[in-house]
């Protein structure tokens, strides 16, 4: 039975989230790729511009919710983000869909999820009660199993008309931005008697001293740079390219390639709910890096539909592992009082790094076809599991879940 207290609301604004933007995930690549038919190269441009505003603005995001509190800055992100599937709406009915007008409709969503995303994280370990990584399991598990219901509806984009899906996920924005503003949590935030702009830069400069300063942190930031370079410009640009050059290219396909890779995202945190937790979570960060790298060179070689969906299957659950130990080992490092500037700096390391991975992938896909592609990001992979394996510690990294 579901009760109203910190934790279950917590996770009901989360499921909303992640819920609407598995839905956008589809929908977005669907309106790139199949229904304005652009080339490799723009649609890398389309997923850059929904990045873009994470390198921006993130820290911005996670300055702004260390000091006003992560609840209000989560409610005033994701209000924004509800509103951006119906200014798209009214764009397509009117009949100006173009690519200038989905790269604005990206861009407004980009900037909503740079509020969002380290807010909602800065969160997390304020409703843990000391058992942190017990908790990102959780919360991933219901993160991945949730996408998959939003694939699945973003999956009758073809039959339902884009419209109906966008309206549908602004409705669900908004359920989440109402269990925000009933979410109770004790929040101390650092009102500084300083300038506004001052204080931004100041919690900016302090955020980015802790995370160089500490090895763990650091490992994981570089980590996440390689991560988003070739694992999500491989994802969001070179596999739908390679499905509309080797299959039907519907988005029919596109939601079960997404489907494929939020169900093995989420055997993996149910299998690490079940086990409880990793004592070393650097080991099983770098194993399952490897693993994932080696999987997406597969997918270069996939003869049929069917057996990509099983190897992006496969690569989800070893990118589960990748995801979760990595966002469990920044959340234990991190100082309490500088979470949500160091869960920023984490996200920005990932999309940052996402945003010229799609620029990469696209003119890579270009220059040597989508197979191509794969195993030139796939190769990426294996060079920066060698390399922070040699020059850094996390092999060693003990966890404090227990």
């Amino acid at each position: 039975m579901f009760r109203p207290n910190g934790l279950n609301l917590y996770l009901l604004a989360n499921s909303t989230w992640y819920l609407a933007f598995a839905i956008q995930m589809v929908v977005f690549a669907w309106l790139i790729t199949i229904q304005l038919n652009e080339s490799p190269t723009r649609v890398g441009v389309a997923q850059m511009a929904l990045l873009l505003p994470s390198l921006i603005f993130i820290l911005i995001g996670g300055s702004l919710a260390d000091r006003y509190g992560g609840r209000l800055i989560a409610i005033v992100g994701q209000s924004a983000a509800a509103l951006g599937p119906i200014g798209l709406t009214l764009i397509i009915v009117s009949g100006h869909l173009s690519f200038q007008t989905v790269i604005l409709f990206a861009l407004w969503m980009g900037t909503a999820q740079a509020l969002v995303t380290p807010a909602r994280d800065g969160l997390l370990a304020k409703l843990a009660e000391g058992k942190v990584q017990k908790l990102v399991i959780k919360v991933s598990m219901i993160q991945f199993g949730i996408q998959i219901l939003g694939f699945m509806v973003a999956a009758k984009a073809d039959q339902l008309g884009a419209t109906t899906v966008l309206c549908t996920q602004s409705i669900i924005l908004t359920l989440g931005v109402i269990a925000f503003a009933v979410l109770q949590v004790d929040e101390s935030t650092s009102r500084l008697d300083i300038g506004f702009t001052r204080h931004i830069v100041d919690s900016i400069i302090e955020g980015f001293t802790t995370v160089r300063s500490t090895p763990a942190l650091l490992t994981v930031t570089l980590q996440n740079l390689a991560m988003g370079l070739f694992l999500m410009g491989s994802y969001i640009v070179t596999l739908p390219l390679l499905i509309r050059q080797n299959h039907e290219g519907t988005s029919s396909e596109l939601a079960w390639m997404n489907i494929a890779n939020a169900v093995g995202l989420f055997l993996s945190s149910m299998t690490l709910l079940r086990i409880g937790g990793v004592k070393r979570p650097g080991r099983a960060l770098l194993v399952s890096l490897a693993v994932a790298g080696f999987l997406l060179g597969c997918a270069a070689f996939a003869r049929s539909f069917a057996e990509l969906i099983f190897i992006v299957f496969l690569w989800g659950a070893s990118g589960g592992f990748v995801m979760i130990m990595s966002r469990s080992i920044m959340q234990e490092q991190a100082p309490a009082e500088q979470r949500a500037r160091i869960m920023a700096f984490f996200s920005l390391s990932f999309m940052g790094a996402g945003l010229f991975g799609s620029l990469l992938n696209g003119y890579l896909v270009e220059i040597f076809h989508a197979e191509g592609a794969l195993v030139f990001a796939a190769s990426g992979i294996a060079l920066a599991v060698v390399l922070i394996h040699v020059t850094s510690s996390i092999w060693q990294l003990e966890s404090h879940w227990s």
